[in-house]
């Protein structure tokens, strides 16, 4: 690998610490141009270092590629079963709640158990197939066309089923959460799903471990104003969980 300079070297302690940098800041900070920063930008990611993004850089790649359910319930294990407690907190006996698909949310729904009553709508044959060991769930899986990469329905048969339906509270997964694109997922028929989920309830509760922050997705879901509550882990950086507290979300951070 080429040498680095000084300034370098403090880009990327900043990026490893937040997560992502803007060159505009970044000029502030060494009182150097434009045309220096992305000069060192460019160096850097031609080291393979970091990832170039529209006004600045990022630690991972911006976007979200698609992967298999399965596959992603391998990663960042320990701050998803942690997300999966935190959101138990928020579910109550006699909810009506929508779970949406992916792993966080398959989590999620193994440590479901012990309420009176529950009734649970979801388009996740994963998550059907937990809740149906658990007494005292109602649950009603939603039809459509199967994607094989996360065993969830999506189209126009769920998206119509659910118009017939009002819930208290939507756990919903993402694959992205972005401070200026909003909330995304990696496919766009399980976007506009999870808009009609939306519309059909009245809380709107993400989970969300900490490498989705400043990522995008193909599929945009939603403006991040429409979340109540965000469930993460220890791994968010404090200047995106400002902001993101500061449209009037509930940040949730799951304890290791």
């Amino acid at each position: 690998m080429t040498m680095i300079n000084r300034r370098q070297e403090d880009i990327l302690k900043e990026l490893n610490q937040k997560g992502y940098v803007n060159v505009v800041d970044l000029c502030e900070t060494h009182n150097v141009s434009t045309v220096t920063i992305r000069k060192d930008l460019n160096f850097l990611e031609n080291e393979k270092l970091l990832h170039r993004t529209h006004g600045g850089a990022s630690k991972q790649p911006i976007y979200a590629f698609e992967r298999n359910v399965d596959d992603k319930e391998g990663l960042q294990v320990e701050q998803k079963k942690q997300i999966a407690k935190e959101a138990l907190k928020y579910i109550n006996d006699h909810d009506y709640i929508i779970l949406g698909s992916g792993s966080n949310i398959h989590y999620l729904s193994r440590t479901i158990t012990g309420f009176q009553k529950l009734t649970v709508l979801t388009p996740s044959l994963k998550v059907s197939l937990e809740l149906c060991k658990v007494t005292n769930i109602d649950t009603i899986q939603l039809g459509g066309d199967i994607r094989n990469s996360s065993t969830s329905a999506v189209g126009p048969i769920a998206e119509a089923t659910l118009s017939q339906f009002s819930c208290n509270k939507l756990f919903l997964g993402a694959d992205g959460i972005h401070l200026d694109f909003g909330l995304s997922t990696s496919n766009s028929l399980e976007a506009h799903l999870n808009q009609a989920m939306i519309d059909v309830s009245e809380k709107i509760i993400v989970l969300a471990d900490s490498t989705k922050m400043n990522v995008r997705g193909f599929g945009k879901i939603c403006n991040l104003d429409k979340i109540d509550v965000l469930i993460t882990d220890e791994g968010i950086d404090i200047e995106t969980k400002t902001k993101l507290e500061e449209l009037g979300i509930e940040v949730v951070i799951a304890p290791k």
